[in-house]
């Protein structure tokens, strides 16, 4: 028998999650958004189930499961489903993890992993987005210049989820001038480079207030040639952005799902005229269509992760799941705030930051990785 759901080990890893995301996210959400910073304690218990070392071998220190971008899918939908801003806050150090994995020498994976395999959280981010109002992730303004034995690299990243707690980044720059995703490069750079400037303040955006983003300034930051991620081999930079924009639809596909499964029982319970609002035609179609396109990005979703994990080019895939996903999420999360009408914009319900969090999310697109 062919199968098109998840494995039993799938399962259990969404059930373990869904369960802490309802129980524990949730619950913080609302509170980290006022704060704006993710709960230390909060942290420590997300580290704790091992989302970002789960696939680093056991000879390293991690846990050994193998690396599935369709898992990580899953994994990614049930953290958006609880909160997407303490879930970024969760997962941040395995954009750095994961192209470690996926790309890295044998010499980067034994230099850098074990540092993340330690019962104490430990920080590291990647350095994609950048400040310009035609950023496009097949033509970055970042560059990465030979120098020596080494590289030079100059630019300015923005958005760095936890860039300001970091001990490393992963910081993605073209080499050549050429456009597309083939010039990508990604290179290991340590906290204290000279040359790199951290913003002291996270940059304030409309969502995801608990995440701490931060700019970069690489102001002719010098690494040595063993920096450049995979060696001389260098990465899949298609692959690497690939994973990025699955991570992003998978996010805001629990966003959606968390709209929808508030707004239903709302609708039935909310009384207007002596008649549940469930039942006047407008808010029932609204329901009906929230829940037909919940289901259709779940499915583009897992196709595009599982062409990643069939390493089959799936640039056409993603591409087409994360538009589709950006079109009809947003349209989800407004129209979760019509179905509650004046309580949608109150803080009283978590549609308004739900919302929030869609339009900071989908504008992104470097905050989470498959």
């Amino acid at each position: 028998m062919i199968s098109f759901g998840p494995t039993e080990e799938q399962e259990m890893i969404r059930d373990t999650i869904r369960e802490f995301a309802a129980s524990e996210l949730r619950d913080a959400s609302r509170p980290a958004d006022e704060a704006n910073a993710t709960p230390p304690e909060l942290m420590e218990k997300l580290w704790e189930l091992g989302l970002v070392n789960s696939a680093i071998p056991e000879s390293l220190g991690g846990a050994g499961m193998e690396r599935s971008p369709v898992t990580s899918a899953i994994l990614l939908e049930e953290l958006g489903h609880g909160c997407a801003s303490l879930g970024i806050s969760a997962i941040a150090s395995s954009l750095f993890v994961n192209p470690l994995l996926d790309f890295g020498t044998d010499e980067q994976k034994n230099a850098y992993l074990p540092l993340f395999t330690s019962s104490e959280v430990h920080t590291a981010s990647m350095a994609l987005h950048e400040p310009h109002f035609t950023y496009d992730a097949s033509n970055l303004r970042a560059m990465a210049e030979p120098k020596g034995d080494g590289f030079r690299l100059t630019g300015t990243k923005r958005l760095v989820p936890l860039g300001a707690s970091a001990s490393h980044f992963l910081v993605v720059a073209r080499r050549g001038v050429s456009e597309g995703f083939g010039d990508l490069e990604a290179f290991i750079v340590p906290r204290g480079a000279e040359g790199l400037k951290i913003s002291d303040e996270s940059e304030k955006t409309m969502g995801f207030r608990a995440v701490q983003f931060s700019q970069l300034e690489l102001d002719g930051v010098e690494v040595s040639a063993d920096a450049r991620l995979g060696g001389d081999a260098g990465i899949d930079g298609a692959r690497l952005i690939n994973q990025c924009r699955v991570g992003t639809a998978a996010l805001a596909l629990g966003i959606s799902r968390a709209v929808l499964e508030l707004c239903v029982p709302y609708a039935k319970d909310r009384v207007a005229f002596d008649q549940p609002i469930a039942q006047k035609q407008t808010i029932a179609f609204m329901l009906a269509e929230m829940k037909i396109e919940v289901t259709t990005m779940r499915w583009m979703v897992w196709k595009a992760a599982s062409m990643l994990e069939n390493n089959v080019d799936a640039t056409k895939a993603t591409t087409l799941a994360l538009t589709y996903v950006a079109r009809e999420a947003m349209k989800i999360a407004d129209n979760g705030i019509q179905v509650l009408g004046g309580h949608g914009f109150i803080r009283e319900y978590p549609v308004e930051m739900w919302y929030r969090n869609m339009r900071t999310l989908l504008n992104t697109e470097c905050v989470a990785a498959a």
